[in-house]
């Protein structure tokens, strides 16, 4: 009867929502043995700047979670396992006139539903650089900027934020877009676009983690409703992601006043069923819950490696 009644109304299936993010990370990893629920960024009220001068005159940078490839840490192809020696722990900078292989095997992204194989999709450099050639940008900054992926909200506020800013500040930017792709990115990039907010450079998030970005409360926010890994738009299709990141730009002009949520009218497809699989522990048999616990553990000995490397 109930499904008459859908059908009827032309109501959409209840799981063609928004995923829940937060509390899958949290139901999975207390599946896998991690029963101390983690705690993620929240606030009620965001800081705001609106944008100094017309866009087709602004300087517009590019934060990104993405990491630069390096041959020497392993697999970081299309489909590639996770891989946490590929992860950075320092902010990076790199120049936005040359081209740079960008890839996310470090980070959880969505790996079931789409294969990390056009960076376009998390890296919209080349799109930024056709809204430059098209007028609708004044110009990209010198420099884009890497965030480090980090679960201590500590490191991130007192440590990466400032330093990101910095580096904005040095290239005079009016405007930044972030561009996370795992959850806990999603937190990084919220945490990142707050602090440059308050320090007078106008931001925009992209992302597809609708609930973590909203719970942290960021200014501006455009919402992509697709698999993790896809903030900047569907891979191999520029057409999507130049609408993608013109919606952005629309919400970095538009937005009335902070916590602004525009939702991409973009679908991934017709069959949305792929939300019930990211993370889900109800579609995970037990014992690849117990080999995903022992892959955690090796990943998390490899990252400590690499964080004692870098701290000697």
């Amino acid at each position: 009867m109930d499904r008459d009644l859908d059908t009827l109304l032309g109501f959409a299936p209840d799981y063609d929502a928004p995923i829940p993010y937060m509390q899958r990370t949290r139901e999975y990893y207390a599946a896998i043995g991690y029963t101390t629920p983690y705690r993620w960024g929240h606030y009620v009220g965001a800081p705001f700047t609106p944008l100094r001068k017309p866009l087709a005159q602004s300087r517009v940078t590019i934060v990104t979670t993405a990491a630069p490839y390096r041959p020497d840490k392993g697999d970081q192809g299309p489909g590639a396992p996770y891989n946490g020696g590929a992860k950075f722990y320092q902010v990076y900078s790199r120049d936005t006139s040359q081209s740079h292989d960008l890839r996310i095997s470090h980070i959880g992204y969505d790996r079931t539903h789409t294969s990390a194989e056009d960076s376009g999709t998390w890296f919209p450099l080349p799109a930024l650089r056709r809204a430059v050639a098209a007028g609708r940008v004044g110009s990209v900054t010198a420099h884009f900027h890497g965030a480090p992926t980090n679960r201590s909200h500590r490191v991130t506020v007192e440590t990466d934020a400032p330093e990101i800013l910095r580096r904005c500040q040095e290239d005079g930017a009016d405007a930044a877009i972030l561009v996370p792709n795992c959850p806990v990115c999603h937190q990084t990039c919220s945490l990142v676009a707050r602090h440059l907010e308050a320090n007078g450079i106008a931001t925009v998030v992209m992302g597809c983690a609708k609930d973590i970005v909203e719970h942290a409360a960021v200014p501006r926010f455009l919402f992509s409703d697709f698999p993790l890994g896809n903030s900047a738009g569907k891979p191999h299709d520029v057409a999507s992601q130049d609408r993608t990141l013109e919606l952005a730009l629309q919400v970095l002009e538009a937005a009335p006043g902070p916590r602004t949520t525009m939702q991409s009218p973009l679908r991934w497809s017709d069959d949305a069923t792929w939300k019930l699989d990211y993370l889900n522990v109800q579609r995970i048999p037990p014992e690849e819950l117990a080999r995903r616990r022992r892959e955690f553990d090796e990943q998390k000995a490899i990252a400590r490696t690499l964080r004692v490397e870098k701290a000697a």
